[in-house]
């Protein structure tokens, strides 16, 4: 990560980012009925989980949490005190929202750069960026036994997608790391939180498979054939 007061300033918002992450896999694990350390193993994978895929598959090592081991210990904490607090979080509910919103863009802003500062293209970096900014709600939801939420209801991944499009396009454009990464987390921060109001969502494809029986569709058939060759075969009565 680049030095400097924008780096300083996504580090932060990184960290908040990862905390926000953190205390929803902390409450999906005790929907569950999860003991704490699976409570605490949730939070980790849904805080940590996408950045550590991305880093694993494009090679950059080593993983931040193991470079800063006190992301480790920043989401413990944060699970833990949801553990203690567990009461009190539908108060804070819209809060987390947006904490999520804008950690999902930082995201994937970090995963985009990341990708670019290992020479990779367009398309990597995007891939790059949902890695970071959706893996871990997605791993979340695996190990909670649930149909991913960002795969079925909400507009999120596709915030992702946009954001590192705007990031890169910025870049290819000319346009200063820092412009870019602020234009990018305004753009980005506003549309999830238009997507959450307005209920924004991509088509759904809805298939539901028509189980025929066999043996019965066959009996059906044969009923059908012997009835058209009992009507072929009735003599036809002058009048």
């Amino acid at each position: 990560m680049s030095c400097g007061r924008e780096s300083d300033v996504l580090t932060i918002l990184w960290a908040i980012g990862i905390t926000a992450e953190a205390v929803t896999g902390a409450l999906a694990a005790g929907r569950e009925r999860m003991d704490l350390f699976g409570v605490t193993m949730v939070a980790f994978v849904a805080a940590l989980g996408g950045g550590s895929l991305r880093d694993v598959l494009l090679g950059h090592y080593p993983l931040v949490w193991v470079r800063d081991p006190q992301y480790v210990l920043l989401v413990m904490a944060a699970a833990i005190l949801t553990v203690s607090v567990a009461g009190l979080m539908n108060y804070f509910r819209q809060l987390f929202l947006v904490l999520d919103a804008l950690g999902l863009v930082v995201f994937s802003i970090l995963g985009a750069r990341v990708a670019l500062e290992m020479g990779h293209g367009v398309t990597i970096a995007v891939v790059a960026a949902v890695l970071t900014g959706v893996a871990g709600g997605i791993l979340r939801d695996l190990l909670c036994d649930r149909v991913p939420l960002v795969l079925r209801e909400e507009l999120y991944a596709s915030v992702s997608v946009l954001s590192a499009l705007l990031f890169v396009a910025l870049l290819r454009f000319g346009v200063q790391e820092n412009a870019a990464v602020v234009a990018t987390l305004v753009t980005g921060f506003v549309l999830r939180l238009l997507a959450l109001r307005f209920r924004w969502r991509l088509p759904v494809f809805a298939y539901e498979e028509v189980r025929v029986n066999g043996a019965e569709a066959l009996r059906a058939r044969l009923s059908s054939f012997r009835a058209l060759r009992l009507l072929r075969s009735r003599p036809v009565v002058d009048d």
